[in-house]
């Protein structure tokens, strides 16, 4: 059940055990007033019931508002419900009316706050930001320009801007994956299932032989070669296959003669089901002698995640999700694509170029992109509405001659802006990396992984329009000194 939460009063009437106020300049203040609490509110209720029934749900601000803080300050979940304890101003940003010294929530609850907002709400949030933001600057534009004498509005250009789009992948917290690392984990997860399953028939029947001993052996003489053979490394996958399979024929026999499935928990029972893929995975892939298989699973307990070929040096495959995102000319970052299946992100460029001209009105002069978008679809699309992609053309470079030396210098430059224009994208990939948590993920399910890269682009989104509104005040502020400094300029004139 949700129940209907009014509206927080303003920050003056924060009662704090301490007294005084709160001060208004502080982020946490400031950021309070950016986000966006309505919408996000409606959006949260979704996820509930319409009845009566059970206790009421905490708010959909202090669900939102506990991701964005977890994200901001780069913190576990227990650290995060640490920090709102113990802080005045996250407890404001929250939507509290007075300082709480016990803990609001539990920090499994974080888990639940990341599951009950879908794809499409964090969607929805990032872009009410981005377009609140927008209008914002519009706004603030249209009342400084002087120039205006008529009250009738401007024809809307047909072009405009810059659109930078790029993709990338969101490592999720595993282990490098092997294939001899991957069945020796099946091997003791299995062996393990077998001695639950055992459990209530000890005394009575006699255990199944699972060699775990030899196995352990056997992997471990391979495993801590710091080079090993492919030879040696065929040879042992073999032998681990051998063990996997037995464990797993053990297991079906096991049920058969009176186990249940019941002595296994949830997730247990899920990591034999992913445990069966993968042993069938890495027989057809040893049998075959193949290099890839479709689907591959690289994790048991995380078996949504695929390896993503990057290509780049130190790391060229990366294990998590693939994102699509458009910078947009104002600096704010929108998430057009993401999936845990690798995919060719060329193919997003026509609706990234749309979803571009449903938020402006118009259609980007230049759209910025790498190699990987410039086949001749998206160079025939963007040719025929008028919008210049960057990069090299298609066909032999032309022959340098006196007539065109100047031209293809000028196309040189050009080429060189290009590249330099589409450094902010990759910037906000190292932003949401290295300051937030996109750089390793470690959410376990998909889901919430989902939540945790969306918030992660939110946050960016925000700290940028925080920036904004703190430049703001501080020319205000600035405007206001230089006209006190006038006055009191024109009030020593006038006394002299």
């Amino acid at each position: 059940m949700i129940r209907n939460h009014p509206n927080q009063t303003e920050f003056i009437d924060f009662i704090h055990p301490f007294g005084g106020k709160l001060p208004a300049s502080n982020r946490w203040v400031k950021l309070a007033q950016i986000v966006p609490w309505d919408e996000i509110e409606t959006l949260y209720s979704k996820a509930f019931a319409k009845t009566k029934m059970g206790a009421p749900a905490l708010s959909g601000r202090i669900a939102f508002g506990a991701l964005v803080i977890k994200e901001r300050l780069s913190t576990t979940d227990e650290e995060t419900v640490a920090q709102i304890q113990e802080n005045l101003f996250l407890q404001y940003f929250l939507g509290l009316h007075q300082y709480k010294e016990e803990p609001l929530f539990d920090p499994s609850m974080m888990v639940h706050f990341r599951s009950r907002f879908s794809q499409e709400d964090f969607q929805e949030i990032n872009d009410i930001i981005i377009n609140s933001s927008i209008e914002k600057k519009v706004d603030d534009d249209s009342e400084n320009d002087d120039d205006q004498t008529s009250s009738t509005p401007p024809d809307l250009p047909t072009h405009g801007g810059k659109l930078l789009v790029d993709a990338t992948c969101t490592p999720a917290d595993i282990t490098y994956p092997t294939d001899l690392k991957l069945l020796n984990e099946a091997r003791e997860k299995t062996e393990l299932f077998i001695d639950l399953l055992h459990e209530p028939f000890v005394g009575e029947k006699k255990k199944p032989r699972t060699y775990r001993i030899q196995a352990r052996k056997k992997y471990l003489d391979v495993a801590k070669q710091k080079r090993p053979g492919k030879k040696k490394i065929r040879k042992a996958l073999k032998q681990q296959l051998g063990f996997v399979r037995r464990n797993l024929s053990h297991i079906d026999q096991q049920l058969e003669n009176g186990s249940s499935l019941t002595q296994l928990s949830h997730y247990q029972l899920r990591n034999l089901q992913v445990i069966h893929t993968l042993y069938a995975q890495q027989l057809h892939k040893y049998e075959s002698n193949s290099l890839s298989i479709p689907d591959r699973i690289v994790s048991i307990s995380q078996p949504h995640i695929r390896p993503i070929v990057r290509g780049k040096s130190g790391k060229a495959v990366e294990f998590g999700a693939k994102i699509s995102v458009s910078h947009l000319a104002d600096g704010y970052v929108a998430i057009d694509k993401l999936s845990w299946d690798a995919y060719n992100e060329s193919g997003d460029l026509t609706s990234q170029i749309e979803r571009y001209k449903e938020r402006f009105g118009y259609y980007p002069v230049s759209v910025h992109v790498d190699s990987i978008y410039r086949n001749r679809l998206n160079r025939d699309y963007c040719k025929n509405l008028g919008i210049r992609l960057t990069g090299k053309p298609l066909g032999r470079p032309p022959k340098v001659t006196e007539k065109n030396k100047e031209l293809l210098q000028a196309t040189k430059k050009q080429m060189q802006q290009d590249e330099r224009d589409r450094i902010p994208v990759e910037g906000k990939f190292g932003n949401a990396k290295r300051k937030g948590s996109l750089g390793r993920v470690m959410a376990k399910l998909a889901t919430t992984a989902e939540s945790v890269i969306h918030v992660g682009i939110i946050v960016l989104n925000l700290d940028k329009r925080l920036r904004e509104v703190l430049c703001a005040l501080i020319k205000k502020w600035l405007k206001l000194i230089e006209i006190e400094k006038l006055l009191q300029f024109n009030h020593h004139r006038m006394a002299m």
